[in-house]
């Protein structure tokens, strides 16, 4: 339940977002230039990774919230540079790492922890960091 005031709302909204776009900013920046990754690119890698190295493509789709022809598309190229895989099975794809992918992934993610650490973690005292992990779990679906 909400406590804020009228108009607060709005004010701690813009603010939310924009703290979110200058600290997203910062640690893209920083890996794209590490790893010569796109952001959508991390994105789908970074799932692919967590996943064990495979995912479904629907699965993939509602996991990083995009639309199943954008991650298609993106897909597509990134099978091209030799980064994932795709396999029909019964009832859909599945999309795995490549090992050129599982490579590139497993290069990045310290930028990515480092870039993360310099512009969020190093910004935040520990109470800080625990409160903010509580609020996004929060804010996130239930895992199902």
């Amino acid at each position: 339940m909400s406590t804020v005031g009228p108009g607060a709302a709005t004010e701690l909204w813009l603010r939310w977002k924009r703290a979110h776009e200058m600290v997203r900013t910062a640690v893209i920046a920083e890996t794209t230039a590490a790893s010569g990754l796109s952001e959508p690119e991390l994105g789908v890698l970074v799932c692919l990774h967590e996943s064990g190295g495979s995912l479904r493509q629907n699965a993939l789709a509602a996991t990083l919230g995009w639309d199943r022809t954008r991650l298609s598309h993106l897909l597509t190229r990134m099978g091209e540079r030799g980064y994932v895989a795709r396999d029909k099975v019964p009832n859909g794809v599945e999309v795995t790492l490549s090992p050129a992918g599982r490579h590139l992934i497993d290069a990045t993610l310290p930028a990515l922890e480092t870039a993360t650490r310099r512009h969020l973690l190093d910004r935040l005292g520990p109470d800080d960091a625990k409160t903010l992990r509580t609020l996004v779990d929060r804010l996130l679906p239930a895992k199902e």
